[in-house]
């Protein structure tokens, strides 16, 4: 079957997305096998329709594959149909799971053979299973698929979504920062963590400094912190309430990571929560199972890939092209308890990815053929973010020269890119709700053998501005920018417009990384030109 491969201009095809039902051209293919073209039922009540309330959305993109993702609103059919034309000749389908309680209704589509470097559509439509002529209204996504040839890249990052309470404003234009990131047409999103605050209730209204007052759209869901397995997926239900979110999903595709308030503030496996503080608010104190209800809620919610020997992992990495491979960390999953992380000797308590997942990143690295080796990071490298008065959330540990504690793990895994001179390396991450650039030199660091790299972090979406914190010295981090005026006050909110995100670029032709840091508005507010490092 031939694909039409002409240019398409996406979003004019997204504003006409809810397309009427109608016998489907071309051969129509599953994944195992043909399936005969039929027509969609003619419904005379739209209340018997399935319907899909919370849009489409698509992920995990590389070389010929990616996800796509939707969720009914009752038991019933995914099918999902596919096409380079905007109008949906020459269209393939793809017979999907049943949308079923167990999942929460959720479906993900995993589409393989697409053609290289061409803007796809896609339409989600939910059959009913107990009458096949009853289905949905189609909605409709898109993507472009990498290129096997060089091409320009640009994608967009950052994390931190509708956190300390700020949650979906209607007056304030819900949450805009996902619309301005949309205008700049990236080719994908990497979602660094925290992409909901399971332990932070939304309430109705916020009195702001000036006095006026921020009004939220609230749900039953976000009244409390999150225990239940319905009240953790209701946080992603409510981000889906946002139409900018939903525009945002229909048309860039998303690589996403957790960090810890998918599941409560600084978890770590084996935790239980005291009765004091902010942990009163939990009737659950045992975090390995909040962890567990977490886990299955972000799987469920988010357009990836499940690992055919483990569906439950979340460190991941993509080729996309030639000049790009990315590398998604968990942070959360494998690390020791939260400590004063000063031990001097690396145990199963200093762990942070742990062993498993340092071997496949080195491995990862040193098989990589790419240009650039980006890594996807969920909380920052140098910056300290401590956990109360005692223990660190984080692996630095304060001006302590040497490494130590979860400093040691990734001693070993700087001087492993050092030694196997591994070029081209930049991390990305959020975390700490403000944007900055960071320039490791191991000149100017306590421990030296490493090979000088950059670190960019970026953030709040929708969340309180904090910031900024400060470095550890081991690793010789230098500030090159900083996006807080000096004597900000924290939890800012977002109509002060401090929300921040960032871009990349890289050039087909040179291969030189641009980063910039942008504001709410779309500003520029920091760039800075890396050139590949030669062999």
């Amino acid at each position: 079957m031939n694909f039409n491969s002409r240019h398409i201009n996406r979003r004019s095809f997204l504003l006409g997305s809810a397309f009427t039902s109608g016998a489907v051209a071309a051969s129509l293919l599953s994944p195992s096998r043909q399936v005969k073209a039929q027509a969609p039922g003619i419904v005379t009540s739209d209340k018997m329709r399935p319907t899909i309330p919370y849009g489409v959305a698509s992920g995990d993109l590389t070389g010929n594959r990616a996800v796509v993702w939707s969720r009914c609103d009752r038991p019933a059919r995914a099918i999902v149909e596919y096409s380079t034309s905007e109008n949906f000749r020459h269209v393939r389908r793809v017979i999907g799971a049943p949308a079923l309680e167990a999942t929460d209704f959720t479906v993900r589509v995993d589409l393989s053979g697409l053609p290289t470097d061409e803007q796809i559509f896609y339409r989600f439509t939910f059959q009913d299973l107990n009458n096949s002529s009853i289905s949905s209204v189609p909605v409709t996504g898109t993507f472009r698929t990498p290129s096997a040839k060089k091409r320009d890249i640009k994608f967009v990052w950052g994390g931190d979504t509708a956190g300390q309470g700020w949650g979906i404003n209607p007056e304030f234009g819900g949450m805009k920062i996902y619309e301005t990131m949309r205008q700049l047409n990236p080719d994908f999103f990497i979602h660094s963590g925290d992409t909901i605050y399971a332990d932070n209730p939304i309430l109705s209204e916020v009195k702001l400094d000036d006095g006026s007052i921020w009004k939220n759209i609230t749900t039953p869901e976000k009244a409390k912190v999150a225990e239940t397995l319905t009240e953790f997926r209701g946080n992603y239900i409510y981000n889906l309430l946002d139409e900018n979110v939903r525009r945002f999903n229909a048309e860039v595709p998303q690589l996403v990571q957790w960090d810890d308030h998918e599941t409560t503030n600084n978890w770590y496996p084996g935790e239980i929560l005291t009765d004091i503080g902010t942990d009163a608010r939990y009737q659950l104190k045992d975090v390995n199972l909040l962890a567990e209800r977490a886990r299955q809620a972000f799987l469920e919610y988010q357009p990836i890939r499940f690992d055919p020997n483990d569906s439950e992992r979340i460190y991941r990495s993509f080729q996309y092209g030639a000049m790009l491979d990315i590398f998604m960390l968990d942070k959360r999953s494998y690390r020791g308890a939260n400590s004063a992380n000063r031990q001097t000797e690396a145990s199963d308590e200093t762990a942070f990815l742990g062993k498993a997942q340092v071997s496949w990143l080195k491995q990862q690295l040193l098989t990589s053929t790419a240009t650039w080796k980006v890594i996807a990071s969920d909380m920052p490298i140098g910056l300290v973010i401590p956990d109360g008065t005692t223990a660190y959330e984080a692996l630095s540990n304060g001006d302590n020269g040497v490494p130590l504690g979860r400093e040691l793990e990734f001693a070993d895994l700087f001087q492993f890119i050092q030694r196997q001179n591994i070029r081209n390396v930049v991390w990305l991450t959020a975390d700490v709700h403000y944007a900055a650039a960071h320039y490791y030199d191991p000149s100017k660091a306590q421990f030296t053998d490493f090979k000088p790299f950059w670190e960019f972090v970026a953030g709040p979406l929708n969340s309180g501005t904090f910031g900024p914190n400060e470095l550890d010295n081991t690793f010789g981090p230098q500030v090159k920018f900083n996006s807080l005026p000096e004597g900000t006050k924290p939890n800012r909110p977002p109509s002060e417009g401090l929300q921040f995100f960032g871009m990349v670029k890289i050039d087909c032709d040179s291969e030189v990384m641009t980063v910039t840091l942008h504001n709410l508005a779309g500003d520029t507010l920091y760039s800075v030109d890396l050139p590949p490092e030669e062999s």
